[in-house]
C-alpha cells in the first residue's frame, strides 16, 4: 500500500465539514492498509502544542509554522511557499509516496512545487470552487478581481496535478466544461462512516426536556436542521415557512443545531415571527453529540439556495441524516439532487420560497405511513453509494495511476 500525505487548509481539532471529511478518508485509508499523515497550512492559526507534529483522534498532523501577511495577492503567494516549504521538511523526514492536496488552490499549487521537485506523485482534490463558496458565505462577489484570481489559481492547480478527484459529478462537469480531459478525473462522494452513524438512536428523553421537546412526537413532529448557519443554507426560508406549517401541524416545533455568521439575523427573525413559540435554537454542539439531537428530529430539512455553489456542491449533512434513519427533505438543486431521489430517498422542494417549502413538508408530514419505507431506501442507498469503507477504494486506483505515472511502485490492489 501506499504512504500518503494529506495537504490541507485545516483540520482537527477545528470542526467543520472539511475537517470531518479529512478525518473519515484518513482513518479509511488507515483501516485500509495505507500509512497517512497530514499537512496544514498557515490557516490553521496557532498550533495546540509547541511541536510542529499533533494527533487528534489517532491521527497525526504537522504543522506550517508562521503565519501571512501582507496586501491580498501577495499574502496567498506567501502561503503557498510556506506550506511548500514544510510540506518539503516532511518528505525529507517521512518520504511520502503520494501527495494528495485538498482544495483550496493554495494547498494545490504548494504541494505542485514540492511534487515537481522531488518526483512524486501529486492527487489534487476539489471539495468546492472557494470562490463560489465565498460568495455563497457572504465573504466575495461574483465578477470581482479576487473571484477572477481565485478562478485563475483552481485551473492553475488542476493542470498541475497528476490526477484529480472531485467530491461530486457538479464540480466534474464544470471543470471538463473549462476544456479540462475527462479522463484526469475521478469522484469519490462525500461519504458517512456507518460505525459512527450506524444504527438511529432512540430518542433522548432528557435532551427533549431540556430543548422544550415531546420526543413521544405524542405532541408533534419535529422538524430540524443540523449545520453551518450560512446565508446560502436558507434557513430563514425555512423560519419563513412555519407560520404556514402550523397552521397545517399545529404541535410542530422547528429545532435548528448549529451556529454561523446568519445566527444573530436568524434569531432575530425568529423573535419576531408568529411561529415563535415553535422554533428551537440548541447552538453549536460537538460533532460525538450529534447523534442525540438526530435522535429528536423527525424530518431533517436542508433549505439551500439556489446558486453556483449549491448546484455543483454535494452537502454532507443529509448523508448524516439519512444514515441515523431520519426523513430528509431538501430544497430541488444540483447538489441535493444528486443525494436525493424525490419521492424515495427524499423529498425536493423549490429553493428559495418558503410557500412550496411549507407545502412540501406539510404534506410530509401528512403521509407518516409511507415514512418506513423512505428510511429503508435511504440507509440502503447510503451504504451502498455512501459509506467510508466502501469509498475509500476509489481512492486506490487513482493513486495508482499517479504513481505509474511517476514512475513509483503501483499500489496493489
Amino acid at each position: 500500500m501506499a504512504r500518503i500525505l494529506h495537504v490541507l487548509d485545516h483540520s482537527l481539532p477545528l470542526h467543520s465539514g472539511y475537517t470531518f471529511r479529512t478525518r473519515a478518508i484518513m482513518k479509511a485509508q488507515a483501516a485500509d492498509g495505507h500509512e497517512v499523515r497530514a499537512i496544514t497550512g498557515l490557516r490553521q492559526g496557532p498550533t495546540a502544542l509547541d511541536g510542529l507534529l499533533e494527533e487528534h483522534a489517532g491521527l497525526q498532523f504537522h504543522r506550517t509554522p508562521g503565519s501571512a501577511r501582507g496586501l491580498a495577492g501577495v499574502r496567498e503567494w506567501r502561503e503557498i511557499a510556506a506550506l511548500a516549504a514544510a510540506i518539503g521538511a516532511v518528505c525529507d523526514e517521512w518520504r511520502p509516496d503520494v501527495l494528495h492536496a485538498h482544495s483550496p488552490a493554495l494547498c494545490g499549487l504548494a504541494a505542485a512545487r514540492v511534487a515537481k521537485a522531488r518526483g512524486i506523485a501529486l492527487v489534487y482534490e476539489i471539495r468546492a470552487f472557494w470562490e463560489d463558496a465565498a460568495i455563497g458565505n457572504g465573504s466575495g462577489g461574483d465578477g470581482t478581481i479576487k473571484y477572477w484570481l481565485t478562478r485563475r489559481l483552481e485551473n492553475r492547480a488542476v493542470a498541475q496535478a497528476d490526477a484529480v478527484v472531485t467530491i461530486c459529478q457538479g464540480l466534474r462537469d464544470d471543470l471538463v466544461a473549462r476544456g479540462f480531459p475527462p479522463e484526469r478525473f475521478a469522484t469519490v462522494p462525500n461519504g458517512v462512516d456507518l460505525q459512527l452513524f450506524g444504527a438511529p438512536p432512540e430518542p433522548d428523553l432528557a435532551l427533549a426536556r431540556e430543548l422544550g421537546l415531546d420526543a413521544s412526537h405524542e405532541g408533534g413532529p419535529v422538524i430540524g436542521f443540523v449545520g453551518s448557519f450560512y446565508p446560502y443554507e436558507g434557513i430563514d426560508d425555512l423560519i419563513a415557512a412555519m407560520p404556514a406549517i402550523l397552521v397545517a401541524h399545529p404541535a410542530a416545533r422547528l429545532l435548528l443545531v448549529g451556529g454561523g455568521p446568519c445566527e444573530a439575523a436568524l434569531r432575530a427573525q425568529a423573535d419576531a415571527s408568529p411561529a415563535k413559540a415553535a422554533i428551537r435554537f440548541a447552538g453549536r454542539v460537538p460533532h460525538e453529540q450529534v447523534e442525540r439531537y438526530y435522535s429528536l428530529i423527525d424530518v431533517a430539512a436542508y433549505p439551500r439556495k439556489a446558486m453556483r455553489l449549491t448546484e455543483l456542491v454535494t452537502p454532507l449533512k443529509p448523508l448524516e441524516a439519512m444514515a441515523q434513519g431520519t426523513i430528509v427533505a431538501a430544497s430541488d438543486v444540483g447538489g441535493h439532487r444528486e443525494l436525493i431521489s424525490d419521492g424515495l430517498t427524499g423529498t425536493l422542494f423549490a429553493p428559495d420560497d418558503p410557500v412550496d417549502l411549507a407545502r412540501a413538508l406539510a404534506m410530509l408530514l401528512w403521509r407518516r405511513s409511507e415514512w418506513r419505507q423512505q428510511r429503508l431506501a435511504a440507509r440502503r442507498f447510503v451504504e451502498r453509494e455512501h459509506d467510508w469503507a466502501v469509498n475509500v477504494r476509489r481512492y486506490r486506483d487513482v493513486y495508482r495511476r499517479v504513481r505509474d505515472c511517476a514512475g513509483s511502485e503501483p499500489v496493489p490492489a
